[in-house]
């Protein structure tokens, strides 16, 4: 049940955003184990001549880059995993967005399950419930 917020540089359209929350599903599905029926996405997109790294916006750099946040429940994961997902991740938007900046981010943030959840219902009241 992640859900993950992210930024991208560039025009939006409906080919970036499907091959965007494609690549997330599988990849969250695959290495992170989480199930893609409760996975959500969220994609904003950001114009390059707004987005400055190193001092310079994007455009000035023709570069692209990305900023994304996915909210895990703590403990569901290795550091492993988490790495992988990181990595695994940076070279996905690399081969979707070409020319990707180094100065985009991946954010896991691990969250405990009695602050966090879906539906009303916190992820510790699930785990109570199901064993």
């Amino acid at each position: 049940m992640p859900i993950l917020n992210v930024k991208v540089s560039g025009t939006r359209s409906n080919a970036t955003t499907n091959a965007i929350s494609d690549m997330l599903i599988d990849l969250t599905h695959r290495i992170l184990g989480k199930d893609p029926a409760v996975t959500a996405i969220a994609i904003d997109y950001v114009d390059p001549r707004d987005w400055t790294a190193g001092g310079k916006t994007l455009a000035e750099q023709g570069k692209s880059s990305i900023y994304l946040d996915i909210k895990i429940t703590d403990e569901t994961n290795t550091k492993s995993e988490k790495a992988a997902f990181i990595e695994a991740t940076f070279q996905g938007f690399a081969a979707l967005l070409g020319n990707l900046h180094e100065e985009s981010y991946i954010y896991v943030q691990d969250v405990r399950a009695a602050a966090y959840g879906y539906g009303g219902k916190t992820q510790e009241w699930r785990y109570q419930r199901a064993g």
